[in-house]
């Protein structure tokens, strides 16, 4: 099968995955697109960056038509990404991409760890998002970093805050959208991207993205969405780990 097309199924499920958790698809794009693509940081990170910020914006759209979107926290989450991601994208520019992944490893299997561990039960009190505020400094920071944008990390941090699934799957979904868009302009003079392909992929992107959020507004208990998150999270990091010793 010729690879172009295989770029564009893969992205397409991994695109409904993530708008199913209210995610960009940077997350699993990354080691997808590296299969295909060897410069991590001015081929793969780039686009993926432009896909995440997309798709997380069309999974927005799926989770605001059935009302789980708390502006007022997305908004104020947002910024704050979006303030602090440039600072992992400029970095990454100055450093070895070897030591890239084991940053991202780390980070994934901690999360994953986590969110295996019983919660005592949901909440959305202020005491809680402003912790989520202040932990999302570093996360933005590192996502940049990593080239995913924050949500991977940001959507488990906020069910460990003890967020509802479905509402922190609909505030991570907006509050990740801006902060791509802005880890990417440290990446604008060195990025080397085919315009086409990356045309192709925007469009399939967010077609899945906004196709996934709206499955699990209508269909997905929120006990099995954060079950779903964690089996992802176990998978793409198997995955990656499997790629890097092979």
């Amino acid at each position: 099968m010729n690879s172009n097309v295989i770029i564009i199924v893969g992205l397409l499920i991994l695109a409904m995955l993530s708008g199913m958790l209210g995610l960009g698809v940077a997350f699993a794009a990354v080691p997808f697109l590296s299969l295909f693509m060897p410069d991590l940081v001015h081929q793969v990170q780039p686009l993926t960056l432009m896909l995440n910020g997309l798709t997380a914006l069309f999974a927005t759209f799926g989770f605001a038509r059935s009302g789980l979107v708390d502006w007022p926290k997305a908004i104020t989450l947002a910024v704050v990404t979006t303030l602090s991601a440039p600072v992992g994208s400029y970095l990454v520019q100055f450093i070895n991409q070897t030591y890239i992944w084991p940053v991202y490893l780390a980070a994934v299997t901690y999360l994953a760890y986590n969110l295996f561990k019983p919660v005592k039960g949901e909440t959305d009190r202020s005491e809680n998002f402003r912790l989520a505020l202040l932990l999302a400094v570093p996360i933005s920071i590192l996502a940049g970093f990593l080239g995913i944008g924050p949500g991977f990390l940001l959507m488990p941090t906020l069910i460990l805050l003890h967020f509802e699934p479905k509402r922190a799957a609909g505030i991570n979904a907006f509050a990740v959208t801006p902060p791509s868009f802005s880890a990417l302009i440290p990446h604008l003079g060195t990025m080397q991207i085919d315009w086409m392909q990356a045309g192709i992929l925007l469009v399939v992107g967010a077609v899945g993205a906004f196709s996934g959020a709206r499955i699990t507004s209508l269909y997905m208990p929120s006990g099995r969405l954060k079950q779903m998150f964690g089996v992802l999270i176990v998978i793409m990091t198997l995955y990656k780990i499997y790629t890097l010793l092979v």
